[in-house]
This record gives structure tokens, sequence and C-alpha cells, in this order.
């Protein structure tokens, strides 16, 4: 018996939504929830010390996930401590260079060298997580190099100390996706999220300590800012995770570069170049491409 046309109609979209498009618009989430923690810490930056924005980064951010928890304990248990406190002192190292470079440097520089995550993250991706380099995804991965090469382009200035952290902080973070794309398999996001938090909290605790300086009051809002965007962008990226292959989800993350350009011109004066645009365009290009070929590879 054939259904009224309409009836259903969108129980039957929500059912046939490709997990592809489902993590494309995670790390849609993802990518604004980043943008919003780079805004927040360059505010900060000038009076707080690195350690003690991941410190209350983290506080604020276990304080939520632990509020949520509450509703299902269970979701606090876990058989892969170990895999955890990798992560999260991979993660913890990679943020420490993020939030470093983002006092010294311009923000797209700070993203741009960043996003060589996405190249070591494939690299890995094959002998830890069996994933293959198809095509379309060395297009994707090839595309964005392309992109950061137009951006960046060579006959740079001597490198800044602080590009060099920021440099091996990519290496951490793409241990730290591998991690996460594991543990994503058996854990729920919020699990993940909470031993995040309660890790880094511990990590970043005694340095901050040691030469702690009481927030002043405007200084609050950027810290809710810092603590619940950085939530929110690991929530998606862990739910992206679950639903396609790291070498799918992390070179989206490209797009961020060409974004914060353009909020690095906006709000800081920052120059923006229209090889920017170019490279960001190659960028949104190579994304489509590795897109459209998992959706047809799902379809057979």
């Amino acid at each position: 018996m054939k259904r009224p046309v309409g009836e259903g109609s969108l129980t039957a979209a929500a059912v046939t939504v490709s997990p592809i498009v489902r993590a494309a618009a995670w790390m849609a989430g993802a990518l604004f929830s980043f943008m919003a923690m780079a805004i927040a810490g360059r505010q900060l930056s000038a009076d707080l010390t690195t350690f003690q924005i991941l410190f209350f980064r983290s506080a604020i951010g276990l304080i939520v996930v632990v509020g949520l928890l509450l509703r299902g304990s269970r979701r606090f248990a876990s058989n892969r401590l170990g895999l955890h406190l990798l992560r999260n002192v991979a993660h913890f190292g990679g943020q420490y260079g993020w939030f470093y470079g983002l006092a010294f440097i311009p923000l797209a520089q700070v993203f741009a060298i960043e996003f060589t995550v996405p190249i070591w993250t494939a690299l890995m991706a094959v002998p830890f997580l069996g994933e293959r380099l198809s095509r379309p995804r060395m297009a994707a991965v090839g595309l964005g190099v392309i992109g950061l090469l137009l951006i960046l382009r060579p006959g740079l200035d001597a490198v800044h100390p602080a590009a060099l952290a920021v440099l091996g902080g990519a290496v951490l973070f793409a241990i730290s996706n591998i991690a996460t794309k594991k543990l994503a398999a058996s854990e729920a996001p919020l699990t993940i999220l909470f031993y995040m938090t309660f890790v880094q909290l511990v990590l970043s605790l005694f340095p901050a300590i040691s030469d702690w300086i009481l927030p002043a009051a405007w200084m609050w809002p950027w810290l809710l800012v810092v603590g619940l965007s950085a939530l929110s962008a690991h929530y998606c990226m862990a739910s992206a995770f679950a639903l396609a292959d790291a070498t799918v989800v992390v070179p989206m993350d490209f797009l961020r570069l060409p974004l914060i350009a353009l909020v690095g011109a906006i709000f800081y004066g920052e120059p923006l170049e229209w090889l920017v645009l170019v490279g960001g365009a190659l960028m949104l290009f190579g994304n489509w491409i590795n897109i459209q070929a998992e959706r047809r590879r799902e379809a057979l």
C-alpha cells in the first residue's frame, strides 16, 4: 500500500540523512566553537598565563560535564583509562602550544600551523586505525596543503618560537585525534569529555597556582566562553568521529583557517589577503570531493 505523499516525511528525512553529512554538520559546530575559543583566549592572554587559562577551561568544563553525567553515573566508568590518559596528556600539550601561540602570533598563522594536524592524523590513521588513504581522501588533504601554501607562502621571516610551539602542539593534537577515534567506538562523547576535563584540570593545577593571578570581573565572561566552547567543540568532534573515519572528518577542519583569518581582520586589524580566500576555496573543494565520494561508497 502506498504511503500518502508527505506522511512521515520528516521521519523519513531524518532516517535517510547520510552519516557523512551528519559528521559534516557536527564539524561545523566544532569550527564555530574553536573560533569562539580562539577569540576568548586572545582576550585573556595578555593578563593570564597559559596554564591559568587551561586551568579555568578545564574547571568550567568539568562542572558542566559532571552536572550532565549525574543523570547517568554509569558513564563515569571506563575500561580504557590508559587510552584516556594518553589522549589527554597529548591534548594538554597541544592546547598549551595553541594558547601560547595565540598570545604572540596572528590568529591566521596559529590556525595555519595547527592545520598540519590533518596530515599527521592521516599518516597515523593508516598504521594505528587501519584506515586507508583513498584517492578522494588524499585529494582533500592535498588540496588543503596547497591551500595552506597559498596562505602562508614560502619566504616568511624568521620563525617565532611561538610558531614552533604551535607546530609541536599540532603533532600532539594528531595523537589526540587518533586516540579520540579509538575511544569513540566504545565511549559516549560525554564520557570522553569527562576524562578530558578531569585529567587536564589535574595537569594544569600546579603550574597555574605557581604563578596565580586573580581574574578580574571582566575576565569571567571570556573564561566562560573558553570553557563552554571547548566542551562544545570536543563534543561535536567526538560525535563526528563516531560517524565517519578520521581521514574524512579531520580534513573538514581546514575550513577553520579562512574563517579565523576573517575574524582576525575584523576584530584585530590583522591583514586579510585574497590568497587566504583562494586557499579557503581549495580546502572547501577538497572537502566536497571527499564527502561526495564517501556518500557514493555508502550507497554501494
